[in-house]
């Protein structure tokens, strides 16, 4: 039986939704999973978001807390607000207390990706400061630590990410992720599936 993963996602300007995508082509690329991409519920509206000059949402089905019970690990992104997730996910999972008053989400694993618009911007305390939701849960983090080898220590251009996570630098929106972040993506996508199939196995 596969093991399903759920990759959700909340991106304003599609920075994380490219992440999101590439993070699924790695975890695809492992035999014996089932992948899935969702997003979280937009909290502005429409005219707000114009004003803003955020794109159209991409075609992916939006998520309810009641879903999360059916996936069996998980990979969250979001852009950073301040150094942390952007309020739109952390409505998202504040919305799953009935899940966490039943613990159903309890010794799942799960990862983290994310955006920030500068070096200094949050790629750490972004994913540091969402390890608090996985701990509520009861979900066990997985970290992709220096497994992308080589492409953890390059010095040579910008890169995001993190030992905690895949990561890109939007800048003031027009700075797309880079194929060594996307690299890194796919990556994490390979790698936590793996680890998925793992856990899955010895429950």
């Amino acid at each position: 039986m596969a093991v399903k993963i759920y990759i959700i996602y909340y991106s304003m300007y599609g920075h994380v939704a490219k992440l999101a995508e590439e993070i699924k082509k790695g975890a695809d690329s492992v035999e014996g999973v089932e992948v899935k991409l969702w997003q979280v519920p937009e909290t502005l509206p429409e005219e707000v978001l114009g004003k803003m000059g955020a794109p159209p949402k991409r075609d992916v089905p939006i998520i309810k807390p009641a879903d999360l019970t059916e996936a069996d690990a998980f990979l969250f992104g979001f852009p950073t607000r301040f150094g942390m997730m952007a309020s739109q996910f952390k409505a998202f999972l504040d919305a799953t207390g009935g899940l966490w008053g039943t613990q159903q989400l309890a010794g799942k694993p799960a990862g983290i990706f994310f955006s920030t618009a500068s070096q200094g911007g949050g790629q750490e305390t972004t994913a540091l400061t969402a390890i608090t939701q996985l701990v509520h849960h009861g979900m066990i983090f997985v970290p992709i630590g220096y497994t992308f080898g080589a492409g953890m220590f390059e010095m040579e251009e910008v890169k995001g990410g993190s030992p905690y996570g895949a990561g890109t630098y939007a800048g003031d929106g027009s700075r797309q992720p880079t194929e060594l972040e996307l690299g890194q993506a796919f990556h994490q996508g390979k790698y936590f599936s793996g680890i998925a199939k793992k856990f899955e196995g010895a429950a």
